[in-house]
């Protein structure tokens, strides 16, 4: 019997393999980090081959570690990391260059030159998204650019592009040998080359950033059968059935399906989801417009996004680049070795400022220090961080939506962090709710899989699954919170207006 469905979760710092059976549980799981590789300032990039060989890897140990094998799996799920734009060999696989990830800002000035002529939001009809660095379709152009012979090949039709959901469907589904090129819905609207009315590829888009169309992979929905794991792989014969972005996942994986409910994952960024239905909602607020979701042939749904790009990258930068702390976990006994921030803010714009700010030319700023200030104010500093930049992000959201949050939905690997949790609570002044099955990006690549084989029936059955495990309520005075917010806001002015023409990249 196959009684599972096994979720590939392609992550900005690491790649899961998830097994759930059909009450949304957690069977097994295996994990394994990749080299983040930073060649200078604002250059983030991966080796995608590295990421396929962990994604492997770690098919073997959840299975392992359940004692299952393909023949128990009914369905595989992909989610995975955004944006971030890998370009292969059509014939060989081989990556033509390091995955540009989707925090890197070298194609700004291919974006400021198009934004020269109609401004950041020239686009926006089209796509639901302001012209940044975020989005795939610069940095494909930079590639194309800069490395040599790229474009020659890529307009004879022997090179693909993909983000990591299509890399990963490609090589598990034969990779030169057949595999399907192909991306969902929800990934495609992220490339800023996608008609979010149509659906397709814009011919419009395409021009503008001078990219040939044969370099890019089929859009289909989030849930349907797009070829099976290929004889060499442990899941040999198994269906891919499942993809979704990874903030369109834990949506999924949160059973916020409808318009009004919403979601904020705590990760490697920090991703607050508002599902807007069938009705495409532009922002007049700083947010963003995607797609939600799509299960087969039935309508797009479409939400209202607000993204930060830097809130668990930020506990890794006190670890890996200040080594003020040995490990991630070490962040919250330091942070409570002090009684507050003691004055200390930091606005970790290390990619400029996302959502509602949009400013590319802020760069992380620490103030408010003192002889004082000690390694657990920047702990403390840190941890807040977070929470100030979701406040900015949900206030955005009740401006367009008009219909003020009651409590907020989280997930991600920064909930584990309690004192995060209640200070989120805090300061946005509503409860904070940690759902039982914390795992819901993985979760929600896992439903979309296993909805299209028949697993699980419908929604109503996902929505049955959702358990709340842990719940926040707000406990700070109004004067207090306003005060803190008053000063977070003061330090974001700080950070703007960094970056300027005669600043190097």
């Amino acid at each position: 019997m196959r009684n599972f469905v096994l979720s590939i979760d392609q992550g900005t710092t690491s790649s899961r393999a998830i097994i759930f059976d059909r009450t949304g549980s957690v069977v097994a799981l295996g994990q394994k980090e990749h080299r983040q590789i930073m060649p200078s300032a604002g250059l983030v990039e991966h080796d995608a081959s590295e990421i396929w060989q962990n994604v492997q890897e770690v098919i073997g140990t959840a299975l392992g570690r359940a004692d299952l094998t393909g023949a128990d799996i009914a369905a595989v799920g992909i989610t995975n990391q955004r944006e971030t734009t890998i370009m292969w060999d059509r014939a060989t696989g081989s990556p033509v260059h390091h995955a540009i990830v989707w925090q890197d800002t070298r194609s700004q000035d291919i974006v400021d030159l198009l934004a020269a002529n109609g401004g950041p939001d020239r686009f926006r009809e089209l796509t639901g998204l302001p012209l940044t660095a975020y989005f795939s379709a610069s940095k494909i152009a930079w590639l194309l650019q800069n490395v040599p012979g790229l474009r020659e090949r890529a307009e004879a039709g022997e090179i693909l592009f993909g983000t990591p959901d299509t890399w990963v469907l490609w090589n598990l589904t034969g990779g030169p040998d057949g595999g399907v090129h192909a991306t969902d819905v929800t990934n495609a609207s992220r490339t800023f080359l996608m008609d979010l009315r149509t659906r397709a590829w814009s011919p419009e888009l395409l021009a503008a950033f001078d990219i040939p169309e044969s370099l890019l992979p089929e859009i289909r929905s989030s849930s349907e059968v797009y070829g099976s794991a290929e004889a060499s792989s442990l899941l040999h014969g198994v269906p891919v059935a499942g993809i979704l972005g990874d903030q369109q996942a834990a949506a999924f994986g949160q059973a916020a399906f409808d318009a009004g409910e919403s979601k904020n994952t705590y990760g490697t960024g920090c991703f607050l989801l508002m599902q807007t239905g069938a009705e495409l909602v532009h922002s007049s607020n700083g947010l963003i417009t995607t797609a939600g979701y799509q299960l087969g042939n039935g309508p797009v749904h479409y939400a209202l996004e607000g993204s930060i790009a830097v809130t668990g990258s930020l506990i890794q930068w006190l670890r890996d680049q200040l080594g003020i702390i040995p490990s991630a976990e070490e962040v919250e006994p330091l942070a409570l070795s002090v009684p507050d921030n003691g004055g200390v803010y930091i606005v970790p714009a290390f990619s400029g400022l996302f959502a509602p700010y949009w400013r590319p030319d802020a760069r992380g700023t620490i103030v408010g220090l003192t002889r004082y200030s000690n390694r657990g104010h920047f702990a403390r500093a840190a941890l807040e961080a977070v929470a100030y930049q979701t406040r900015d992000v949900l206030d955005a959201v009740n401006a367009d939506v008009e219909v003020p949050l009651t409590e907020l939905r989280v997930d991600g690997g920064m909930v584990a962090n309690t004192t995060l949790m209640q200070f989120q609570a805090d300061i946005l002044g509503v409860p904070v709710v940690r759902p039982r099955v914390a795992e819901t990006t993985a979760l929600g690549a896992a439903y979309v899989a296993g909805l299209a084989v028949g697993f699980w029936r419908d929604l109503d059955e996902l929505r049955a699954n959702w358990r709340e495990g842990e719940r926040w309520e707000p406990r700070l005075e109004e004067a207090e919170r306003a005060r803190l917010l008053r000063e977070w806001r003061k330090a974001v002015t700080k950070s703007t207006g960094w970056v300027d023409d005669d600043t190097p990249h």
